[in-house]
């Protein structure tokens, strides 16, 4: 089988996620500045068998799209057009930085390393991928 990529893309850092080959389990990948994503995902998807690309949509409580949305569109439609052969799909990415931001202290991580951001969007990226295998 082949893996599932989830993105956390921020104007930034971009936080990405992996699935095992039996896509069952979510794990962070890595952290990478978002102007060498396109270069990351070059490399990694030459290497690693990928079917399905997840990329967070950010959303206010209402329901409508966030305003950091102005910017990942455009990064969606240049990875639809990259990589055209491998399925694309927005996955509704609300509360995952508090919800990454909690595992973090949940997990006994000091304060110090809490302000890590690049884990922070890694374990939000993770969080994406987890909670699109609990959907399917």
């Amino acid at each position: 089988m082949s893996r599932i990529l989830a993105i956390d893309y921020g104007t930034k850092k971009t936080g990405i996620a992996i699935t095992d080959e039996l896509q069952m389990i979510a794990s962070g990948l890595t952290t990478v500045s978002s102007k060498d994503i396109f270069v990351f995902l070059k490399k990694y998807l030459d290497k690693e068998q990928v079917s399905l690309i997840l990329v967070g949509e950010p959303k206010t409580l209402d329901n409508k799209p966030s305003e950091s949305e102005k910017v990942i569109a455009p990064f969606v439609e240049k990875l639809k057009r990259t990589f055209p052969k491998i399925e694309i799909k927005r996955i509704d990415e609300r509360f995952t930085s508090k919800i990454a931001f909690q595992t973090m202290i949940d997990s006994g991580l000091k304060k110090k390393q809490r302000r890590n951001k690049e884990l922070v969007d890694e374990i939000s990226a993770t969080i994406i991928l987890q909670s699109y295998l609990h959907y399917i």
